[in-house]
């Protein structure tokens, strides 16, 4: 699909946008439905692309995690389509009466996605979904560290729409840098804060709007009164979902001070229950490749020449060699916060556990780092929950559970300041990217020419009115 330079594809789609104008309700639809069904018939072919892609990846989880989203994103926008499109009715005021306003939503024209290695389906299909749905032309640049995945898409979508409306450019980080520096009429990055401030100062040249979807530490704090074994289980699930390779996934524990060996155990036990073996296990995914699982170990290894405690949980004791990439889940308890896990977002199976005296000193801690993509609480829905929702600030939140916010097409997935700008899905993604137009329709009846020179008493009443208190 990417036989043309990126230029070239986007000047295609810009014309053939103005050209065709934008589609109606019945063409969007009939689009979403083309979409779901290519990615339904295609999901094997996906799934094993992207084991190929991690050397293993459960294809329980591409499911659940790739195709499901996309399939859920494209029957909730099917669905809401015709209300999302619909122009609003406002009215201008009683300044401008008798005139009436409307608020039309317009496609911005062609969409760039540029999407990461982690969930390299849905992260690339989700926003297409989005775009699609606002009536948009759209380029997607996969990551070059997953090409088998790119590649399926590419024949996918290759074969389901013509380069002048879905079109897949491939390449390495210069095709990406490049690709970031063309005049889009709206750009989603997805992947780390360092390279999203670079993608930032590359769309800046065109003055691009940008989503940018990034990451951090996502925090689970644990209140005095939750239940820890619940709560370790879900964490578990949470974190070892991608083995770790989540942009939401939970990156540390604050838990009361005292129960840390507690947790351990509950913890222990539910990744037992999930995973009884790693080496040979389908449901286990590997780290992605080699430098990402050195930089993991040296995370450990740094943690535990500081004094903390290390729990690497292998529960038939097959010791994974480091060319299989199965990192085993490994705990981290009481590190220093100094140490690069509790600095750099960890992105693999790795959890540190850290102690809080009370409730306001754990908020304080989530409140003296960088903002983080999620915030996880574990307890009773009481003042804590009120207090950490209300002085706390995250992408997202999800209560007694970790991951769920990010498939409710009805809450928009997003994040602020370093883990993000800007949000998507569901009705928040047709915003995105569409053009709030507002429109004035002035009547025959125009009470502006009364403010029209030459001034004298009659502009001066009308103007008491207007700058009434």
């Amino acid at each position: 699909m990417n036989n043309q330079s990126p230029a070239s594809i986007l000047e295609r789609q810009s014309r053939a946008f103005l050209r065709d104008g934008p589609p109606d309700l019945t063409q969007r639809r009939a689009t979403l439905k083309r979409l779901a069904h290519a990615v339904k018939a295609n999901a094997d072919d996906l799934a094993e692309a992207v084991r190929a892609d991690f050397g293993h990846r459960s294809r329980h989880e591409t499911l659940m995690a790739e195709i499901f989203p996309v399939i859920a994103a494209v029957r909730h926008a099917r669905f809401h389509l015709w209300r999302w499109m619909r122009p609003r009715l406002v009215w201008p005021g009683l300044e401008l009466a008798p005139s009436r306003g409307r608020i039309v939503q317009q496609p911005l024209g062609v969409v760039g996605v540029v999407s990461p290695w982690n969930y390299p389906v849905q992260l690339a299909l989700a926003p297409l979904v989005a775009a699609l749905a606002a009536g948009n032309r759209v380029m997607i640049k996969p990551s070059e560290l997953t090409p088998r995945t790119a590649e399926a898409l590419a024949d996918m979508l290759g074969g389901l729409f013509p380069e002048e409306d879905v079109a897949v450019v491939q390449g390495g980080p210069e095709v990406g840098a490049a690709f970031c520096r063309l005049p889009f009429d709206h750009l989603l990055f997805t992947g780390s804060t360092p390279v999203g401030r670079k993608v930032l100062a590359a769309t800046a040249e065109n003055l691009t709007p940008t989503t940018l979807e990034l990451g951090g530490k996502s925090p689970c704090v644990i209140a005095p009164a939750a239940d820890l074994a619940e709560a370790a289980a879900s964490i578990a699930a949470g974190k070892l979902m991608n083995a770790g390779q989540t942009c939401i996934a939970p990156d540390y524990v604050l838990l009361p001070a005292g129960s840390s060996q507690q947790f351990v155990q509950h913890f222990v036990g539910a990744v037992t229950k999930l995973y009884p073996t790693l080496l040979d296990n389908a449901d286990y995914t590997s780290v992605i490749n080699g430098q990402h699982y050195a930089r993991l170990a040296q995370l450990i290894e740094e943690a535990k020449q500081g004094g903390a405690k290390i729990v690497a949980i292998d529960p038939a004791n097959e010791n994974p060699p480091p060319q299989s990439r199965k990192l085993p889940p490994t705990l981290i308890v009481d590190p220093g916060e100094n140490l690069a896990v509790m600095r750099e977002e960890i992105f693999g199976p790795v959890l540190p556990v850290v102690g809080y005296e009370t409730f306001e000193a754990a908020l304080d801690f989530v409140n003296a780092r960088p903002r983080p993509l999620a915030l996880y609480y574990f307890g009773p829905e009481d003042q804590n929950l009120q207090k950490l929702l209300a002085r706390t600030h995250s992408g997202g939140v999800t209560v007694n559970e970790t991951l769920s916010h990010f498939i409710a097409e009805n809450l928009p997935f997003g994040g602020i300041g370093p883990s993000g700008m800007g949000a998507y899905h569901g009705e928040a993604g047709f915003r995105a990217f569409s053009h709030a137009k507002p429109v004035l329709l002035q009547s025959r009846l125009n009470s502006r020419i009364l403010l029209h020179p030459p001034y004298g008493k009659v502009t001066e009443a009308i103007l008491r009115f207007l700058l009434r208190g």
